[in-house]
């Protein structure tokens, strides 16, 4: 597989093609926000009063919100700490592992950061497609008021549809949705200007000095303010997150031609009829809609919620490929959905979690204001640890100047420190979902990590070096049986125990043994000329050292068809494949909690087997089986 990052001079799709299809998936959730952003400041449990210097300094705050945060902190700087072409929170821990390589206690740090994040970023994904197509749904109930029990219905049909239609892959969905989300950019930015100019002092807002009077006005009311202005910038982590399914030229070229001018002049449009209306409706974005276009704007609206839902999904299906790669997570099914661009997977059991988890979501809140009351906590958590990742970069790889650095990135702390305080005033009127979920993540990812580092060390301490063995079999000569016979073993000084039951129960051996150690880079792809390094052992056995990016899928059998083995080329028809399977026993032996190891025990259950991740030929594999005591 090769990485996408070398094809930057012959793209695969036209630039343009590219910058639609990464409109219809990256600026889906961001997009849709003026749904319910700035009608959240003016009503729900933490209102404003519907001032004219409220109005001004709640729709000035977002603007400079979309400046600060998205435009200068994301599209500027962050995008810049890209991982070979990928975003987001693990691919970013990977990239600081390998800028500082000797410093344990700030690696130790980096990577309890990526396990945060990575929960959080999870919560995100459950909670933003419930509220995205919510808050479009309840348009209908402007037409007639009889539509409101049949809101919660739709939506959730309307979530059962898009789950459904993701093994077409992000690329397909992309090129479908992307012409329907410029329509809807256009659409938004032309009713904010009508809106405009119909009141044009709200143009007034553009000056901070708005946004700074009404923060200093609220005393510590104005964390609330700032909790709730944030939900304009909210999809910002996700399209870090997608970066690598397009890249980050069409994602800055779409930001900076549509997507920012649009947003802007409809939260100012919106504005503008808070300030000739002096009261905020239920549905403040539909306000500024011409009625007799109301319908269709229901239309497009839900068409571009769907959409924002698909930024997250395809988000999630990047987050939880990287964290199995990297050890954080089981091995799961994981499908390419593209032939050209290795970054466009979708994953059953991450689909299937996030419909079941978004349904709940909806049964539970039912409308899309009170999960606005909970929504940004996951966000601003993971704003805050990227923030603090980046500035790590900026001396380690970047090799910024401190008087530089540290001044500009002291800014982007204490915003995101304020946004976080300002998120955490939302616990008791429903964060406390999402601080549950991405607390029950983190339980689950710790679980399955320490657990597989236990287990490892104990089948470790009882395994058999490798030179005793080698001793061993060059004393006792044993017969030796053609083809070739490929063990896989995660320590590089030991025995497999499949070649030890093996030789104990069949006394003999195959003619060539390779024994196959498989590393993930923190790299997303490795190139080929570094993907296989062959030792010799020893009696004709050899042992193989295989990477792969933790963007790519280990395929063995394609990496044995291009290397030999004692000079002589490897016939795939004569190889087989042993491998070991362990049945673990509860037992006291480890120390870990008893329901942790119960919990990773479920997860190793679940878990596909070696032979289906590392792509082995199942009529050529053979299973050992033992039992250990955990």
């Amino acid at each position: 597989m090769s990485d996408p990052s070398k094809n930057g001079s012959k793209p695969v799709l036209p630039f343009l093609g590219l910058s639609l299809a990464a409109l219809g998936v990256v600026f889906g959730d961001i997009g849709t926000s003026p749904l319910y952003a700035l009608r959240e400041c003016f009503r729900g449990p933490h209102a404003l009063s519907v001032t004219p210097d409220m109005i001004l300094g709640a729709v000035s705050l977002i603007f400079w919100f979309l400046v600060i945060i998205v435009t200068l902190k994301y599209i500027v700087f962050v995008m810049h700490a890209d991982n070979k072409g990928e975003g987001g929170v693990l691919s970013l821990m990977a990239l600081v592992h390998r800028s500082r390589p000797g410093s344990t206690k700030v690696l130790s740090f980096v990577t309890f950061l990526g396990i945060v994040g990575t929960a959080f970023l999870f919560s995100d994904g459950i909670i933003t497609p419930s509220i995205s197509v919510l808050s479009a749904v309840e348009g209908l109930s402007i037409i007639t008021p009889s539509f409101e029990p049949y809101i919660i219905p739709i939506a959730l049909l309307i979530l059962c549809g898009l789950f459904s239609i993701q093994p077409r892959g992000t690329g397909k969905i992309g090129s479908l949705f992307g012409p329907i989300l410029s329509i809807w950019f256009l659409a938004i930015g032309t009713l904010g200007v009508l809106s405009i100019v119909k009141s044009p002092g709200v143009l007034a807002c553009l000056s901070p000095l708005y946004a700074a009077h009404a923060l200093a006005g609220l005393g510590w009311k104005s964390l609330s303010l700032l909790a709730t202005a944030f939900l304009a910038v909210t999809g910002v982590e996700v399209l870090y997150a997608d970066m690598g399914h397009f890249g980050k030229n069409p994602i800055r070229a779409v930001w900076f031609a549509l997507v920012l001018p649009a947003l802007v002049l409809n939260y100012m449009g919106q504005a503008a009829f808070l300030l000739r209306t002096g009261s905020c409706p239920p549905n403040l974005f539909y306000s500024i809609i011409p009625h007799e276009l109301i319908i269709p704007g229901i239309i497009l609206a839900t068409a571009a919620t769907i959409i924002a839902s698909q930024a997250v999904i395809a988000g999630m299906f990047s987050l939880a490929k990287q964290a199995v790669q990297l050890g954080f997570w089981p091995r799961i099914r994981v499908i390419y959905t593209s032939l050209s661009n290795p970054g466009q997977v979708y994953l059953p059991f991450i689909n299937i979690a996030l419909f079941c988890a978004t349904a709940m979501l909806v049964l539970n809140f039912k409308s899309s204001g009170n999960l606005a009351s909970a929504y940004g906590i996951a966000v601003s958590a993971d704003m805050l640890i990227t923030t603090t990742m980046v500035l790590i970069l900026g001396r380690t790889i970047w090799r910024i100047h401190p008087l530089l650095l540290f001044p500009l990135f002291a800014c982007f702390l204490v915003l995101d420190l304020l946004l976080f305080s300002g998120n955490l005033t939302k616990i008791p009127t429903g964060g406390w979902v999402v601080i549950g979920l991405a607390a029950g993540i983190m339980i689950l990812i710790t679980s399955w990590t320490r657990g597989r580092s236990l287990l490892g060390k104990k089948i470790e301490s009882s395994a058999l070096p490798m030179t005793t063995f080698i001793d061993e079999i060059e004393s006792l000569k044993p017969n030796r049986t053609k083809g070739t016979a490929v063990f896989l073993s995660g320590n590089i000084n030991s025995v497999p125990n499949a070649l030890l039951h093996n030789f104990k129960h069949n006394q003999v051996l195959h003619e060539h043994i390779i024994i196959i150690s498989v590393r993930t880079e923190e790299v997303p792809f490795v190139s080929p000329e570094h993907r296989a390094a062959m030792l010799e052992l020893g009696s004709n056995i050899h042992r193989l050292f295989l990477k792969f990016g933790f963007m790519e899928t280990p395929d063995i059998p394609s990496v044995l068809r291009t290397i030999s083995a004692g000079g002589k080329p490897i016939d795939p028809m004569q190889v087989s494949y042993f491998l070991g399977k362990e049945s673990l026993i509860l037992s006291s032996s480890i120390p870990m909690l008893a329901w942790r190891k119960k919990i990773f025990m479920v997860l190793s259950r679940n878990a596909i087997s070696a032979s289906s991740f590392y792509k082995l030929p199942p009529n050529r594999v053979v299973e050992f089986g033992s039992q250990i005591e955990f």
